[in-house]
């Protein structure tokens, strides 16, 4: 019997991990789901996954959390500016209680990419490789959501904004990291392995915006604009200006192929293709 903690079980990846895990085969009792609020993860309780109450920030919690452990699937941490220190606390207690796996969240090509969010995983990525645990970097590209979340927005100004210029984004669903996360940690013979994980089908925002004209039927557009007026529309539409800041610099991240994988090892991992982008705008347009 092996056990497989996923931390952050109550977010989006997480749920769908554990959704992958179950789908495989892997019984419920196996599953242990970390949570800070066990209220939210009632659902996953009902399908037999053990609930642990365990806090990123709360080192005692993680030691107890992971007792009789066998792999984990560290699901990166929201709070950007604090993850080092938090998943750093997820791999002490990993390392106390001797795991033989544990498969990280990371971004495309973490240890080379312009994007200011890849320093946190490159941290994450080397704590790892000191810790002298079995590691699966699992380095992921952006997921489609990110777009199709915003489809309300972009189809009532007929508008998708941007500062990527003709950028390609290896972009795919969150399912469909979910299940290369849940293969990793549900097979054996991944530790040491480094994924660069993708979409098959790459697009620029260009692509995008069209493919969303076609499937909803209303014209929309793309704009290319300067990093800082893009920055500065985010703030416009309410984010705060540090989270804008990252999301338009990130975009000029992709101008320079940043989130572009062809590696296609997300469909080997997964055993079949990975979402379509006209997939992906039918099901949120529905």
């Amino acid at each position: 019997m092996t056990t497989i903690l996923v931390t952050g079980a109550t977010g989006a990846l997480g749920r769908l991990a554990i959704d992958s895990l179950l789908a495989r085969g892997v019984e419920g009792s196996d599953v242990v789901a970390l949570v800070r609020d066990p209220a939210k993860a009632t659902a996953l309780a009902e399908r037999g996954v053990e609930l642990r109450v365990g806090d990123y920030d709360d080192p005692a919690s993680l030691d107890a959390a992971l007792v009789g452990v066998d792999r984990v699937l560290l699901i990166s941490g929201s709070e950007v500016g604090q993850r080092v220190a938090q998943h750093q606390n997820v791999i002490d207690a990993a390392t106390a209680a001797g795991v033989s796996l544990v498969a990280y969240t990371s971004i495309v090509r973490a240890d080379s990419s312009p994007l200011g969010l890849a320093a946190e995983h490159k941290a994450t990525e080397d704590a790892l490789a000191a810790s002298g645990l079995p590691t699966v970097l699992l380095r992921n590209s952006w997921y489609l959501e990110n777009y199709t979340g915003q489809i309300p927005v972009q189809l009532e100004h007929g508008a998708v904004l941007g500062a990527a210029g003709e950028g390609r984004i290896s972009a795919a669903t969150r399912a469909d990291f979910a299940a290369a996360a849940a293969a990793v940690v549900a097979e054996d013979g991944h530790a040491g392995q480094v994924y660069e994980l993708g979409g098959d089908d790459s697009f620029t925002l260009g692509e995008y915006a069209a493919a969303l004209s076609e499937q909803s039927g209303t014209p929309v557009a793309y704009r290319d604009l300067s990093v800082d007026d893009y920055a500065g529309a985010l703030v416009d539409a309410g984010l705060p200006e540090g989270y804008a800041q990252v999301l338009a610099s990130s975009d000029e991240g992709i101008r320079q192929g940043a989130l572009l994988t062809e590696s296609g090892d997300l469909s080997r991992l997964t055993g079949r293709p990975t979402t379509t982008l006209a997939e992906a705008l039918k099901s949120a347009l529905a």
